[in-house]
């Protein structure tokens, strides 16, 4: 099979080409790209995020990034969210004082982790939920964190006959989500791009994913 079409979305955001690199690795064809249409179709869509909270919500309501992830969404399309573009996903960020209102995939707040010493910067290990296909084969590897928020609780209550998400904590002060896979929609606190061999692999991981929901 030809390699899956993962987009980058190009919104402004930082990390962008060592993201578009990784998922070259990881047997994707990666592009980065603001083109609507591309954004829309391709097999997999990728939202970076470095930064503050608000900023990164700026920039994806000026180029209209929440509505091109939502639309994909509702047609069962995989979007994958990295840092920032993890939070973003959440009802609302509160940050050095400014509340401000995420795209609502999720509910729930990022807030600043309850830990002495911020940013959680380095290494880290996981501990993934049951079931988990991000993690199929790297269950016990180390990630690559840069942040100082994050959420800290799930809140969103799922009946069946939808299936429960896989989430994944980790512990830096207290436990918070590195990972979530819901349907559709995946995402991970820490860079996957900074994440060495492990990283590849989870990305690899994902696009495999992508093979089996192309139609």
């Amino acid at each position: 099979m030809s390699k899956p079409l993962v987009a980058v979305l190009d919104y402004g955001s930082g990390n962008v080409h060592s993201a578009v690199n990784s998922l070259s690795e990881a047997g994707a064809d990666a592009r980065l790209t603001s083109d609507r249409s591309l954004l829309l179709d391709a097999d997999g869509l990728l939202v970076p995020g470095v930064g503050a909270f608000s900023a990164v919500m700026s920039a994806l309501n000026a180029s209209r990034g929440g509505e091109i992830i939502d639309r994909r969404l509702a047609g069962g399309r995989p979007v994958l969210g990295i840092c920032v573009g993890m939070q973003v996903l959440f009802g609302r960020g509160v940050e050095r004082g400014a509340d401000t209102e995420g795209l609502g995939e999720w509910p729930g707040t990022v807030s600043e982790l309850a830990a002495p010493v911020l940013p959680h910067m380095g290494w880290n290990t996981v501990s993934p939920g049951d079931g988990s296909r991000l993690f199929d084969g790297i269950r016990d590897e180390r990630f690559y964190f840069v942040h100082s928020y994050a959420a800290q609780e799930w809140e969103l209550e799922v009946t069946p006959p939808f299936p429960e998400p896989v989430l994944t904590w980790c512990t830096y002060g207290a436990p918070f989500l590195a990972a979530v896979e819901n349907g559709p929609l995946a995402a991970t606190q820490f860079h996957p791009e900074k994440s060495g061999e492990a990283g590849i692999r989870l990305l690899a991981n994902w696009i495999d994913g992508l093979r089996t929901t192309t139609v």
